[in-house]
């Protein structure tokens, strides 16, 4: 059996030209010769759909575009995923994938396992399925699952507990080979975590397994495809490149073609993927809400920096307008380098925008109300001004700003709400200060791969010591801890949920400084509430799937409570 794997880039709710998408799948697998096409989960419709699965319609939509489909399918079988109405139960909705063929839609597996962690919330639409589900495709028993169904949280640190294996039942009912339909969003080791999981289900059941994922990015969920087939001995057969839609056909009886599967140890290297996810991340927001162009605030450090190199490898030089404020704190070098990575990058000529003379309006209009300035008010008073300038150009330019925090900041309340914090997507809100340096480096290591035509950051972007330049000879290390020490409280905290007293112990940090960041990352709840979209690029990032209360004792979290005997 020749199969497809159709690793396809939806848009969420665009059923019409989702379905367009899968019909030219279709075309390519019969032009391959493909004896079935597997597409991914809920591709008609997206993936995640959240509450756009509640309108009326969607289902009555998605029935009509798979029976125009199936004809166009014709005598090649199709699995597609699709929402599809639920006949009993308490949820409005199943998660389904239907076989077309011949010109008829069959429904062939709901999805069992509903994943209601992190940034799933499948639990609050679907009724789960309730039966394994085979399928004969040229005389081979096929087991079709979706999603969860074949991962069983298998990459989350602390995984429920579900009541059935959907895959064990599988194979106990008969199937010769398993098919997952899947819209696994990213993260950095994911794909390793995942690549090790399919070769550990088909040595373990003795059976092919076939892996389809979604690709492109929906909001804050990045995802990578890199979807595989795995022989029954585990060996890789086929891996499919990640970053971009592709339909490649694979038999499970021809030879393995080496030059054809992706040398996996490099294409998961932690910088690698990271900087190819964020650049999708990027991307797929401007292209997908009908934007070109974005504006963004250029300081001369390094959060700038990266945040402008990803945007030029996602855009194009030409749509990234770079802008520079600088204040009466600001450095020479907060010019020279702002002006290095613009030329480097290819960009237009950044503006300049002063802030002193709006900034000195303003303290002076607020000095004559309330006295003198507090020396953090004022602080945050140029944050903002800057934000109202970048906001105004965006505006006037019909572009959107892109923030350039990142995780370390936005973890203990280091930025300003309205100010720095201004802007439709947070790239970098999900990676650490430490990370920033060592991407940054990686960039300029691998320039040429990457399609820039010398090394985009400049050296003394990384090198010189981070500073907000909001005060004279200001420096990030006089408010916070060496980023080093920081990023390990942020990691034990965040993702970890270790309590302060296991961070002092497990990093040797003294335990004050530790349970001062714990609480401040716990404080800065309300400015997180209200940034950017954040892209998620690790297992745990702010946004949807950390979902903590605003309203909180913030000294929560900082022991365990003693366990009674």
């Amino acid at each position: 059996m020749r199969i497809a794997l159709g690793q396809l880039n939806p848009v969420v709710g665009d059923l019409v030209g989702n379905a367009q998408k899968i019909g030219q799948a279709i075309d390519l697998a019969r032009g391959q010769a493909a004896d079935l096409l597997v597409t991914s989960e809920l591709v008609l419709i997206g993936y995640p759909p959240r509450d756009l699965l509640l309108r009326a319609g969607i289902v009555e939509q998605c029935q009509l575009l798979l029976e125009e489909l199936s004809e166009q399918a014709g005598d090649l079988p199709v699995l597609i995923g699709h929402p599809a109405a639920a006949l009993s139960g308490t949820r409005p909705l199943v998660n389904r994938v239907s076989l077309l063929h011949h010109g008829e839609v069959q429904a062939v597996a709901d999805k069992r396992l509903l994943p209601g962690y992190d940034v799933f919330d499948e639990d609050r639409y679907f009724e789960p399925g309730q039966q394994p589900s085979l399928l004969n495709i040229c005389g081979t028993s096929l087991g079709v699952l979706i999603c969860e169904d074949l991962w069983r949280a298998s990459d989350v640190t602390a995984s429920p507990k579900y009541p059935c294996d959907p895959t064990a039942d599988m194979v106990e009912a008969g199937a010769e080979m398993l098919v997952a339909l899947n819209a696994s969003p990213f993260f950095m080791g994911k794909g390793l975590q995942h690549l090790a999981h399919l070769k550990e289900v088909a040595q373990q059941y003795k059976i092919p397994v076939v892996a389809v994922n979604q690709v492109g990015a929906n909001d804050d969920l990045i995802f990578d495809g890199r979807s595989a087939a795995i022989d029954a001995d585990g060996t890789v057969r086929h891996a499919m490149c990640g970053w971009q839609s592709a339909v490649e056909t694979i038999s499970f009886v021809e030879p393995i073609d080496g030059a054809a599967t992706v040398d996996c140890e490099r294409a998961h290297e932690p910088m690698r993927e990271l900087f190819h996810g964020l650049v999708l991340g990027v991307h797929d927001y401007w292209s997908k809400t009908g934007n070109q162009d974005a504006v963004i605030g250029l300081s001369g450090g390094i959060d700038s920096a990266l945040t402008a190199t990803l945007a030029v490898a996602a855009l194009g030089p030409q749509h990234v307008q770079g802008v520079m404020m600088p204040s009466e704190y600001s450095s020479e070098g907060s010019l020279t380098d702002a002006l290095a990575l613009a030329n480097n990058l290819g960009m237009p000529t950044p503006l300049e925008l002063p802030i002193e003379k709006p900034h000195r309006s303003l303290q002076a209009e607020l000095t004559a109300v309330i006295g003198q300035v507090k020396p953090l008010t004022d602080e945050n008073l140029q944050a903002r001004v800057r934000g109202v300038l970048l906001m105004a150009l965006a505006n006037d330019r019909n572009a959107l700003l892109l923030a350039t925090g990142n995780k370390s900041e936005l973890a203990v309340g280091y930025s300003t709400i309205y100010g720095d914090m201004c802007g439709a997507v947070a790239v970098l809100g999900d990676v650490l200060k430490t990370v920033v340096y060592e991407l940054s480096k990686w960039i300029n290591q691998h320039y040429e791969e990457l399609g820039f035509n010398g090394q985009p950051i400049p050296e003394q972007s990384i090198t010189k010591p981070p500073s907000a330049e909001l005060r004279p000879n200001q420096k990030d290390q006089d408010s916070l801890p060496p980023y080093e020490v920081l990023d390990q409280i942020i990691t034990g905290h965040v993702d970890l949920e270790l309590t302060a007293q296991e961070i002092a112990q497990h990093a040797d940090l003294d335990q004050d400084l530790v349970e001062q960041y714990v609480q401040a990352i716990d404080r800065a709840q309300y400015k997180r509430d209200q940034a950017a979209v954040i892209l998620k690029v690790t297992g745990r990032a702010f946004g949807r799937g950390r979902p903590m209360p605003i309203v909180m004792k913030s000294t929560l979290g900082i022991r365990r409570p003693a366990t009674s005997h």
